[in-house]
């Protein structure tokens, strides 16, 4: 995949530096949820209000290629999300924020953004999420549950299909005691073929 010099610019412009010294705080909503592959001292849920979890990132690298793109999960305005947030040390957090970037960043198609997320007992944190660049070539904006499902049931890329991905999520969704959402009806159509 080439990336343009305007592309790598945006990327670069993107990158995130934890607070030295503090604990660094990521929210997770998708694959970050079941394969966070970085150091963390404490995963507790989290919800955040604003933005709800949707297929709006075509993705042509890790669930998809240029020749059948797949789709990806992203953060899109409106409604709210159920995640993970983990809590990272402050002798880790530069470490996280690095892999971080280079892991959801390969284009710039996401915001690094702090948000404002409720934990339990009303208790509130700011935690680092990725949301949805709405202007950039990669969204694909609201698709219907039935387009989704077609996209998905067929794209694989570097880090396997994109139906696998879908199953994942839900997988850890379901962990979580969140049950009827949009990407079980999409997995039902997938699985039926439909």
């Amino acid at each position: 995949m080439s990336v343009t010099d305007a592309e790598k610019l945006l990327i670069e412009s993107r990158r995130h530096t934890p607070e030295p010294g503090k604990d660094f705080y990521v929210f997770a909503y998708g694959s970050l949820m079941w394969r966070p592959d970085f150091p963390f001292v404490e995963i507790m849920p989290a919800t955040l209000y604003g933005y709800h979890r949707a297929f709006c990132i075509t993705s042509t690298h890790y669930r998809g290629t240029t020749e059948k793109p797949g789709l990806v999960l992203g953060l899109d305005r409106g409604g709210m999300c159920i995640g993970r947030l983990y809590r990272i040390g402050p002798t880790d957090a530069a470490d996280v924020a690095e892999y971080l970037h280079q892991r959801e960043l390969i284009t710039g198609c996401y915001v690094p953004k702090r948000v404002a997320l409720r934990l339990a007992r009303g208790k509130h944190v700011e935690g680092l999420t990725y949301v949805a660049d709405r202007t950039h070539y990669q969204y694909a904006g609201k698709l219907d549950e039935r387009r989704i499902a077609e996209i998905v049931r067929h794209a694989t890329g570097v880090m396997g299909s994109n139906r696998d991905y879908l199953l994942s999520t839900v997988q850890h969704l379901e962990e979580m005691g969140i049950g009827d959402t949009s990407l079980h009806r999409i997995l039902k159509l997938v699985e039926r073929g439909e």
